[in-house]
């Protein structure tokens, strides 16, 4: 009997669970990957991602306060009178040397006051820091002498009682008006006209109290006690000049905007005429603007520098993301050589510890950037400078950060990357 002859049937494909660490991954599962990998060494990102969090941190919380000192500046220098001119001792090298001579006297304003038709008030001041006391109370201030025209050049304000007046001025009356803070610090809330104050054993009457005016450039406005210019040229400076009474400077304030430049070319034409001036001025006549360049410039610079030294913090952070990295790679030598062991290439490892390093630096600049503007709010609240929020120091630090990540994330990936898959799992 002829046998049949039966075939064994083909065996059956195995399939395969899909293996998370194999190669071909997807880039939305490498992030997922790395952002598990993270999330299970808390404290290990934690501590990497710390100096990314502080050098973003400083960067806009410094760009904000550089800004702020800006805005300040120039909010205190148009406090200062509309179309206000200053007329200086000295040229601007003597002024840069420090070595400023006192050119301008009492009768350089009067002359100005007269003869230049640009100008509608001239108010010269003679200014420096004396020791004030009031009964048993003493105050180093800061003391004025000055002119009635004071008032609308600088545009001041009279809270209580009067300015002096011409009068004052002409008969050299010993009165005195002073600012808020040190009718506060002598008097309280008791009413101080008609008290009497004495300076350098000279006894001067209260007969006006100023409106607050707070702080300019880091002086106290608010505590200064105002003297007619001749009385405090002479009974307190004294006379050094054999052409008159030296002043500090002279603001003038001019009719109008379109004035301001008519009146620098007439001021300076006046002076030197009256000086006699053949060669280098011996002033200098400086609007709003040109002192706001100034100060811009000084502090854009102070910005810059602040910047650049938070920056450095950005560094150490970007190196502390490569050390942790590096360590990262000698603890999963095992995950790395099972990876190539079951075909993961060089470029699947590398794009793992990448992202990774990304993730860890962009993690720390949106932290450090919340941090950063919240400082700002801080600095805002409790200080007088208005720090603003700068989005392009955001930009830059979260790309920079971000950069960082990635330029100090290449070594450690590149170093997985070449690990060798037997020595990786021998090593294991």
């Amino acid at each position: 009997m002829k046998k049949s002859s039966t075939l064994p049937p083909p065996p059956q494909q195995l399939t395969l669970p899909p293996l998370p660490l194999g190669s071909g991954l997807s880039l939305s599962e490498s992030v997922k990957m790395a952002a598990k990998t993270l999330v299970a060494n808390k404290m290990r990102s934690s501590l990497t991602m710390l100096g990314i969090i502080i050098g973003n941190a400083s960067v806009i919380a410094m760009v904000g306060l550089g800004q702020g000192a800006q805005k300040l500046a120039s909010e205190q220098f148009e406090s200062l009178g509309p179309n206000v001119l200053f007329v200086i001792p000295g040229n601007q090298n003597a002024q840069r040397n420090r070595d400023v001579p006192k050119t301008l006297v009492l009768e350089d304003a009067k002359a100005l006051a007269t003869q230049v038709p640009s100008l509608k008030e001239v108010a010269p001041q003679i200014q420096t820091r004396q020791a004030v006391t009031y009964s048993n109370k003493n105050s180093n201030t800061q003391l004025i002498g000055t002119t009635p025209e004071f008032l609308t050049v600088r545009s001041f304000d009279i809270a209580k009682g009067r300015f002096f007046s011409e009068l004052d001025i002409k008969s050299n009356n010993q009165v005195a008006v002073l600012g808020p803070d040190l009718v506060t610090k002598f008097f309280g809330d008791t009413n101080p006209i008609g008290k009497k104050i004495r300076i350098k054993n000279v006894s001067f009457s209260v007969i006006g109290v100023m409106e607050p005016k707070g702080s300019f450039l880091g002086s106290n406005q608010d505590d200064t006690v105002f003297l007619p210019i001749t009385t405090m040229g002479n009974r307190i400076m004294g006379r050094t000049s054999p052409y008159g009474l030296e002043v500090s400077f002279i603001s003038v304030s001019a009719k109008d905007t379109e004035s301001l430049a008519a009146a620098e070319f007439q001021i300076a034409n006046l002076l030197r005429l009256r000086h006699k001036i053949t060669g280098e001025d011996d002033f200098t006549v400086r609007n709003q603007k040109d002192i706001l360049q100034i100060v811009g410039t000084i502090t854009g610079a102070l910005t810059l520098m602040l910047a650049a030294i938070a920056a450095i913090s950005l560094l150490v952070g970007g190196i502390g993301v490569m050390n942790i990295m590096l360590v990262s790679v000698t603890e999963r030598t095992q995950e790395i050589g099972l990876r190539k062991a079951i075909g993961a290439q060089e470029k699947d490892i590398l794009i793992q510890f990448l992202i990774e390093a990304i993730i860890l630096s962009a993690a720390g600049g949106l932290v450090g950037t919340l941090l950063g503007i919240s400082g700002i709010f801080l600095i805002s609240a409790v200080t007088p400078l208005k720090a603003g929020i700068s989005p392009i120091a955001i930009l830059m630090a979260v790309g920079v950060s971000g950069g960082i990540g990635l330029f100090f994330g290449v070594v450690p990936a590149r170093q997985a990357a070449k690990l060798d898959p037997i020595v990786a799992l021998r090593s294991a």
